[in-house]
């Protein structure tokens, strides 16, 4: 019996080969990223060789958002927080930098952050909003802020 082919007439391989082959790609990157974070960590070129590449494309490019861990946000952003509010519905830390002041909150549900903006609005004022964390800021330092950490600006309504 003859072997058929997975090829159509042009020559590319038929539809139905197509959807394995796509998930045949995906699982590989799949297993590569999970090789990357989960392998054995490597001397200290190899650290500030991946620490140098992180900064070289920003999070809105790669597509990517900060985590929810205050440490982990004010690394991205070169700061050394300091932690001023340790709860079990936020952690908030103090960043001092050259270029302006900033908070960092994060939040362990996203149900505490949407609480905790709809708190703020009272106030009004502009935030970096992403997924279960808020840095407040001036609106130029926000601005700066934004390409290595993703999320949004928010523009939160005062009462008068």
């Amino acid at each position: 019996m003859p072997q058929q082919s997975h090829r159509g007439s042009t020559g590319r391989p038929a539809p139905a080969a197509r959807p394995v082959r796509g998930a045949a790609t995906a699982g590989c990157l799949v297993l590569l990223l999970l090789a990357t974070a989960c392998g054995a960590g490597g001397g200290d070129e190899e650290k500030a060789a991946a620490k140098t590449n992180r900064t070289q494309v920003s999070a809105s490019a790669a597509g990517v958002v900060a985590p929810a861990k205050v440490e982990v946000i004010a690394d991205l952003t070169g700061c050394k927080v300091k932690i001023r509010t340790d709860a079990d519905e936020l952690r908030e830390g103090v960043c001092h930098t050259a270029k302006g002041d900033y908070l960092i909150t994060t939040f362990p549900a996203e149900k505490y952050k949407l609480t905790w903006l709809d708190s703020a609005s009272i106030y009004g004022g502009k935030y970096l909003v992403g997924t279960r964390w808020v840095v407040s800021a001036t609106p130029k330092l926000l601005e700066q802020l934004r390409p290595r950490l993703g999320g949004t600006i928010q523009n939160l309504r005062g009462t008068s």
